[in-house]
């Protein structure tokens, strides 16, 4: 399971004393089952370790730099920046899909559905491999080097539109909103469940998404039809 993490330290400006640790989050669950490792070889403490904080340090963060601001707004702030969203953002600027180990399974679901929430765990589970590495300050480092920007576009409001709405908006601008949300299927345990759907236009299917919700799996699929459209322009 050795693998060269060099340049994913560079990216994260982070160097680990303990590499096992950064081993022990980039292994998600579906490889860890088809492999035979046991629980404790995945990630998911990791991820539950650096979910927690992942949204101190963001709190954190806000607290100091709005001080004039009541507890609502800040709570809103912080939701629009510890958010799965913003974890796939960064996950893909630095390139962490090329580093996870996944099953066949998951990786079936990353190619045809545009599964991308592993990544955002994985993430999640790094920052909490850098916490247990080097302590609080190290994983508060980290997470403000990376999310300078996404804490700059929550402040001055560029997170505020979500991905349905921002799909809704193109196509009433060209005059052919017929926009549709189905849920096509589910998966996992009842405390873990994981959902599947689709956005269609008219009938035609614009975009596939996945998350741990259904109001998540249509954000995911309304992201993925304007990835769609832009990758449609760029080629036209």
């Amino acid at each position: 399971m050795s693998r060269n993490l060099g340049d994913l330290s560079e990216k994260l400006g982070y160097r680990f004393r303990n590499r096992d640790l950064l081993e022990n989050a980039l292994v998600h669950s579906s490889y860890a089952h088809e492999h035979g490792l046991s629980y404790k070889d995945n990630n998911e403490r990791l991820e539950f370790l650096g979910d927690a904080f992942f949204d101190a340090v963001i709190a954190e963060k806000l607290y100091f730099i709005e001080k004039e601001q009541e507890e609502g707004t800040l709570s809103k702030l912080r939701a629009s920046i510890v958010c799965e969203g913003s974890l796939i953002r960064k996950a893909e600027e630095i390139g962490l899909a090329g580093y996870v180990l996944l099953g066949n399974g998951e990786k079936t679901n990353a190619r045809t559905l545009g599964h991308k929430a592993f990544e955002a765990d994985a993430l999640e589970a790094v920052f909490g491999a850098v916490f247990l590495d080097g302590g609080y300050s190290a994983v508060r480092d980290v997470i403000l080097r990376l999310f300078e920007d996404v804490i700059e576009d929550a402040l001055k409001g560029r997170l505020s539109r979500d991905y349905k709405s921002r799909l809704q908006e193109l196509l009433n601008a060209g005059g052919k909103s017929q926009l549709e949300y189905v849920i096509t299927g589910e998966s996992g345990p009842d405390h873990d469940k994981t959902f599947e759907a689709v956005v269609k236009n008219a009938g035609r299917i614009l975009g596939r998404g996945t998350g741990k919700s259904k109001k998540q799996a249509e954000q995911h699929a309304a992201r993925m039809a304007l990835r769609e459209a832009a990758d449609s322009s760029t080629a036209d």
